[in-house]
């Protein structure tokens, strides 16, 4: 069995890049280091430990179910070794915005929002390298080394921590051309006969969960509810898609404000029920759980509270 005292600890941070990376040449282009001394790292390592971690061919390099297990217990030591660097750093406030910072996000909400905040963080922060992966499945924050994972709507329960940044609702717009055929139904009943985009990632694709009035984006409203079932769908599997289906007019669709305010702004799309929409859900920041979060995820919460505070 190996032992602690002979592994070079900075060579974790080099097999995590690898793998992260996919192979050795872009591992090196992102640590700044030669090829050869990448590959002279892993080939230590492996010795190191005792144990075949990489396998390499001409064409691609994978990865050992040892090194697999490796790989998942060196993200966590780096981790933690982070952790321990942030809670002796003195002022949290003040400690250095550096590394790199894995974040993933919704497709539509990463595009429109969180790419932008990442652009800004970055330029505040210039020892800061970002990678963002926007993706509308569920991603597992440990096993996929995710630092920061954005996330809308009501969340399952697990042991991560999570920083509640804005809300979101849902209306119900269809195009200028979808409305001269079809007209604009005077009451959420009429919606079941009409032509939906649904986005069949959701629980109830073709179910609409509906509230009347002002809804508070404190998630608190006080008008009356409806639900309707629509039978005459145009599925589709992202969010993006949905938004183009539905200024094509393949159907109504209950989008995002966030994603259809300048469709709307610009007569693309036009709101059906105005009085009508979702009720308000969050959008969180969710992280491991740790005493003293990365000054990097602070800082990127606290960008994205800003922007959306300025919305």
């Amino acid at each position: 069995m190996a032992d602690v005292r002979d592994v070079n600890l900075n060579r974790l941070a080099i097999f995590v890049a690898v793998v992260d990376a996919g192979s050795l040449t872009a591992a090196a282009a992102r640590l700044g280091l030669a090829k050869t001394m990448v590959s002279t790292h892993m080939q230590r390592l492996e010795a190191e430990v005792g144990a075949s971690l990489l396998v390499r061919t001409t064409r691609r390099l994978g990865v050992t179910e040892a090194g697999r297990a490796f790989y998942e217990a060196s993200v966590k030591i780096l981790r933690a070794t982070e952790e321990a660097l942030n809670a002796v750093s003195g002022d949290g406030d003040t400690a250095p915005v550096r590394g790199t910072l894995r974040v993933s996000s919704p497709i539509d909400y990463g595009a429109l929002v969180v790419a932008p905040a990442l652009v800004e963080l970055r330029r505040e922060h210039p020892q800061l390298d970002v990678e963002l992966l926007c993706t509308d499945q569920y991603v597992d924050l440990i096993a996929d080394g995710i630092d920061v994972a954005i996330r809308l709507g009501r969340l399952a329960d697990s042991n991560y921590r999570a920083v509640k940044l804005g809300s979101f609702v849902k209306w119900i717009v269809a195009s200028p051309a979808f409305v001269d055929t079809w007209g604009s139904p005077r009451t959420p009943a009429e919606l079941s006969a009409l032509p939906f985009c649904a986005l069949t990632v959701l629980p109830h694709p073709l179910t609409l969960e509906l509230r009347r009035g002002d809804v508070d984006r404190s998630g608190d409203d006080d008008g009356a509810a409806d639900s309707v079932r629509c039978e005459n769908a145009f599925l589709v599997n992202t969010a993006d898609a949905c938004r183009a289906a539905t200024l094509a007019g393949g159907g109504f669709g209950l989008l995002t404000d966030f994603s259809i305010g300048g469709d709307i702004a610009t007569g693309r799309l036009i709101r059906l029920l105005p009085q009508w929409s979702t009720s308000a859900a969050s959008i969180q920041a969710v992280f491991p759980p740790t005493s003293h979060p990365p000054a990097k995820v602070r800082a990127l919460i606290e960008t994205l509270k800003r922007r959306l505070a300025s919305v």
